[in-house]
């Protein structure tokens, strides 16, 4: 499996669900400069690997660097203004989030998602959001539904507004709140991956003519469950949220 994803991430050609690398037509130092910045915007805590991880992480699921891209370490370090030490670690801690490649003898490269990765992300993500929602109501507190209900307003105004990227960005919110309810550590770090995993597609759900109206109708089956502390229906109407999604990003890959 291992050499098959190398081969994969080196040679595989860019599918049509990937965008065009963001940085292209730029100089190579504005590229740098948007590299340095995620560094500069990092989290104060913990140490310099710490913050170099977090920067090449944000820099990847927002497509500064893009799928396939190589990432060479002194480089980077230079780029970053570090030693290559933290470079080094950083990029073992995203190979073992699955957000590059280590290849042998040849460096570390930017992993690709294919049609393939995305079947297999949604498989996932559906069920994992299903157990979200299921303990979500079972552990249902004021201040959960409170929080849910101020992200569905916010959803609400962004649909309004036809702002996608404010879409997008409360979707996400939405899901931390639910997950984080839950109260499973481990179930909140695999749908932390599959969130990273999802924030890496180039397009938007959103994008999809009336998908955020039908969002909004989907997060509110997820409240009002919730609500009613009915972890059957509130797993059914997680489920059936991803799996919409699921249906609306396929649309979007295979262009139909």
């Amino acid at each position: 499996m291992e050499s098959t994803q190398r081969k994969r991430a080196a040679k595989a050609p860019r599918t049509s669900d990937q965008a065009a690398p963001r940085t292209r037509g730029r100089s190579a130092s504005a590229a740098e400069a948007d590299l340095a910045r995620y560094l500069r915007d990092a989290p104060s805590w913990g140490g310099t690997t710490d913050a170099v991880t977090n920067a090449l992480r944000e820099a990847i699921l927002d497509g500064a660097l893009q799928p396939s891209a190589w990432l060479r370490e002194d480089e980077l370090a230079r780029t970053l203004q570090v030693s290559r030490t933290p470079v080094r670690e950083a990029l073992r801690r995203l190979a073992d989030e699955g957000l590059v490649i280590k290849t042998a003898h040849q460096g570390t490269v930017v992993a690709s998602l294919s049609l393939e990765d995305i079947l297999a992300l949604y498989v996932v993500r559906e069920n994992l959001e299903g157990v979200a929602g299921r303990l979500a109501a079972v552990r249902c507190t004021p201040e959960l539904l409170a929080g849910l209900e101020a992200s569905q307003e916010r959803l609400s105004l962004a649909v309004a507004d036809g702002d996608t990227a404010e879409l997008a960005r409360e979707n996400l919110e939405f899901h931390r709140l639910l997950r984080t309810a839950a109260g499973n550590p481990y179930l909140e770090r695999f749908l932390t991956q599959v969130e990273h995993a999802v924030r890496r597609l180039p397009v938007s759900t959103f994008a999809k003519q009336g998908r955020p109206q039908a969002v909004l109708a989907e997060h509110q089956a997820i409240i009002d469950a919730i609500r009613a502390r009915d972890g059957d229906a509130a797993e059914a109407a997680a489920k059936k949220h991803m799996h919409e999604a699921r249906n609306v990003r396929l649309a979007l890959v295979l262009g139909s």
